[in-house]
């Protein structure tokens, strides 16, 4: 396995070389960020072990997982900057970026032949013993696909989708895959309804931008493949499948081809899932494979269930989507963020520039209908930073009277993944944490040290501090 040479863009250039997983390991390669591992790691814990260790780190490559000749990369985001790089852009620029993206999708272009078709497995197929496919945490079911674009074409205008779906291994050709009232499922019903099984394809090892774009909350028949390529400033070249009519990147590592069978479901899960708890086991749909095709000497790509990448990559995309949507009725909407400690799924901060008492609740419940994950908003003033979780508990402590800032919600749509939800029911809160615009001119302004940001504490302090403790008569270690 060769890792390219070729540089990423610094930040608002555009690319021009072709973007895919490579290129990216080897910008991270050239800035010591990308760690190998030792030969030999075990698929069964020990390797998502590592990549949990060092998931705000460094991306991490393992050479020859349990002896297997594929590597196996993980941690592709270390930190929200580095979501912001994959684009070229700054952190500052990122939201604003993805949003420009889902208004002017870029247009795929197929081709006829990609290295993720070098090699074509077809006809007894053994997904165990063909891809290096990790166990993750500990009471998980078994291996599991879960950093696959699963890639559908409606059945009735061959529109594709674009999504990530946890897909253990059950047997040597078949998946068992969790389908959430989205898009996928929509497309499957289609087929099922008609008695078909639905064509689908699970691309794994790609540039991070597709793997951003899947996530969009983007409209039924909108191809966030487009997306993709709009984020990278070029078409994605796609390839059309080996046995069925679904186009993948050509330059991809690994595409599996298969169906999801109608009137099938088998046993699926637990899985450790984003909300840092096991997905429970029940019967779910079913996927054949009728084909796998790579590159020469691929790279698989996995994602720690539950872990930093897996929450980064659900939270960049809907904050961009959770923003334009706000935006298009509140103006006063400045910024907003899915924080960790939400799961990057279920509480929302909104940053807003206040002009009218009430409307804060209309924002609030606006966010309510901008997805459906979301169970708590607080919204805030432009003068609390939402990247500091300190911050917004101070807003919350100091800003906000449950009496007359608290709206609550009861028996709404929420997420199945939520524990606390009675099969997906859910009760919203949101919380209006910003300063009436009556109050009093000092009621609620920030105390402030006049100079603090300009001190320099290179001048500041003296340079040689034992000398000073001597100087003074203290004297460490009496």
């Amino acid at each position: 396995m060769a890792i390219r040479s070729a540089k990423l863009p610094q930040a608002g250039a555009r690319q021009e070389a072709t973007a895919d997983l490579r290129r990216w390991l080897s910008y991270l390669a050239e800035r010591d960020r990308l760690a190998i591992a030792r030969e030999g790691t075990s698929l069964v814990d020990q390797l998502a072990a590592i990549s949990k260790k060092l998931e705000r780190d460094r991306t991490v490559l393992f050479p020859r997982p349990d002896g297997h000749d594929i590597p196996v990369v993980a941690n592709l985001f270390t930190t929200r900057g580095s979501v912001a790089e994959s684009i070229g852009v700054t952190d500052e620029e990122l939201l604003a970026r993805f949003q420009e993206a889902a208004r002017k999708p870029l247009p795929c272009r197929e081709v006829a032949t990609g290295p993720v078709q070098d090699v074509v497995h077809a006809g007894n197929i053994d997904l165990l013993k063909l891809l290096p496919i990790p166990k993750h945490n500990e009471l998980d079911s078994g291996p599991y696909i879960t950093a696959g674009l699963l890639i559908a074409r409606n059945p009735r205008t061959g529109i594709q989708n674009v999504a990530i779906h946890r897909c253990q291994v059950s047997g040597p050709d078949r998946i068992g895959v969790l389908l959430l009232p989205r898009h996928t499922l929509n497309y499957f019903r289609m087929a099922e309804e008609a008695g078909d099984a639905l064509d689908i394809a699970i691309v794994i090892g790609i540039h991070p931008v597709c793997l951003l774009a899947s996530q969009a909350i983007a409209a039924l028949d909108e191809d966030e493949m487009e997306i993709a390529g709009a984020l990278l400033g070029q078409p994605i070249d796609v390839v059309k499948c080996k046995t069925n009519t679904v186009r993948v990147p050509a330059d991809a590592e690994i595409v599996i081809e298969g169906r999801i069978l109608p009137k099938v479901r088998e046993p699926e899960g637990p899985f450790g899932e984003f909300p840092q708890y096991y997905g429970p086991r029940a019967d779910r749909e079913v996927i054949h494979v009728d084909a796998v095709t790579h590159r020469r000497q691929p790279i698989f790509h996995t994602i720690v269930g539950g872990g930093y990448e897996h929450l980064i990559l659900g939270a960049v995309p809907r904050e961009a989507t959770l923003l334009q949507h706000l935006q298009r009725s509140f103006p006063s909407v400045l910024d907003v963020r899915l924080p960790r400690g939400g799961t990057c799924r279920y509480h929302l901060v909104v940053k807003i520039n206040k002009v009218s008492d009430g409307e804060t609740k209309n924002i609030i419940m606006g966010a309510f209908g901008g997805h459906y994950d979301i169970k708590r908003v607080v919204v805030v003033d432009q003068d609390v930073n939402i990247d500091d979780s300190d911050e917004i508990e101070w807003a919350i402590a100091t800003r906000f009277q449950a009496d007359r800032d608290l709206v609550v919600v009861s028996g709404a749509q929420g997420s199945k993944l939520d524990p606390s939800s009675r099969n997906g029911i859910s009760a919203k809160m949101g919380l209006d944490a910003t300063t009436p615009l009556d109050s009093e001119p000092l009621a609620f302004k920030r105390i402030h040290v006049k100079g603090e940001e300009s001190v320099d504490l290179t001048t500041a302090l003296q340079p040689d501090q034992a000398s000073a403790y001597e100087r003074l008569g203290i004297g460490i270690g009496r």
